[in-house]
């Protein structure tokens, strides 16, 4: 008998079907089957349109995706039963493709917010309340000293933490927040959408570094990324190329190489998909994703 993984130290998605809730009928993914470990980094990579995002928000519970069959379990429970925020606290954290900016909101009284929830549980301790100012969960002078350790290993400046979410953000900028959230959060899985979308090379280098600062053995990662140049900083443990809503191949970093050599043709034709794309068109960056329209969901 073949030992299963334990669900609570992996995520395992099984038979993962998922179409738009405004029209159900078009199933974006037609049948996942992934597992990732704590202390493992997993590279999702595939054309656009082939359903990344979709894979990110729908693990997280968006409400814009309509779940049609499959199961997620992680620590031991299936997460589709669950509000986004309850897999929020089980651990599971979402760096977006396209952070939004919510004026009039400093940074650390975000986090600090995020914080006090997450340490509530699943189950919302009644002694820990973020909303209060005596049952307010972590201390300020804790939370002041872990904020600080946290901007100094990623490498900027204290006065980040007084500016309002994302206002006036490059995009440079917004993914370091998303990458100070995970720090500060220490979840043990995190899926990142297409983190290095709109960076350039210095910004993508920084971010990435970032990222490999916070790998440690009880932390999985689920990386989504277009283009190979991301890899260049990231070493993922696994590879798998999802086109057309399924997981057509899986490999090393070695794959990683080859579609930058040859584009994602190749492969959609191994796999007997016919391929919407030229094989040189990993080579030449398109833009961003657009399978949808981008949308945010509650972490």
């Amino acid at each position: 008998m073949t030992d299963q993984p334990s669900t609570d130290k992996h995520l395992v998605i099984r038979g993962l079907r998922v179409a738009p809730a405004a029209n159900p009928d078009r199933e974006i993914l037609q049948g996942i089957d992934l597992t990732v470990g704590e202390g493992e980094v997993h590279a999702i990579m595939g054309p656009n349109g082939s359903g990344k995002t979709t894979l990110a928000y729908a693990l997280m519970g968006h409400p814009a995706y309509l779940v049609k069959a499959g199961e997620v379990l992680w620590q031991g429970r299936d997460i589709l039963a669950l509000s986004p925020d309850k897999r929020s606290r089980l651990g599971l954290f979402l760096a977006f493709q396209y952070p939004t900016a919510i004026p009039g909101l400093s940074v650390a009284s975000f986090i600090r917010s995020a914080l006090n929830a997450k340490l509530q549980g699943i189950d919302k301790n009644p002694d820990i309340d973020p909303t209060d100012a005596v049952k307010g969960g972590v201390s300020m002078r804790d939370f002041r000293n872990k904020m600080r350790e946290k901007m100094a290993m990623l490498r900027m400046d204290e006065s980040f933490a007084s500016r309002y979410v994302n206002e006036g953000f490059s995009g440079g900028e917004k993914k370091r927040l998303e990458m100070l959230q995970m720090a500060v959060l220490e979840p043990h899985m995190a899926i990142l959408d297409e983190t290095d979308s709109g960076l350039d090379i210095d910004a993508l280098r920084i971010v990435a570094e970032g990222v490999n600062a916070m790998l440690n053995p009880n932390l999985g990662v689920l990386l989504i990324t277009h283009y190979q140049r991301l890899l260049n900083y990231i070493q993922p443990d696994l590879v798998h190329v999802l086109a057309q809503g399924r997981i057509v191949k899986s490999g090393g970093k070695d794959l990683a190489l080859r579609l930058e050599d040859e584009g994602y043709g190749p492969i959609l034709r191994e796999a007997g998909l016919s391929p919407d794309l030229p094989d040189e068109a990993l080579l030449v960056p398109k833009g961003p994703e657009l399978e949808h329209e981008p949308v945010e969901a509650a972490r």
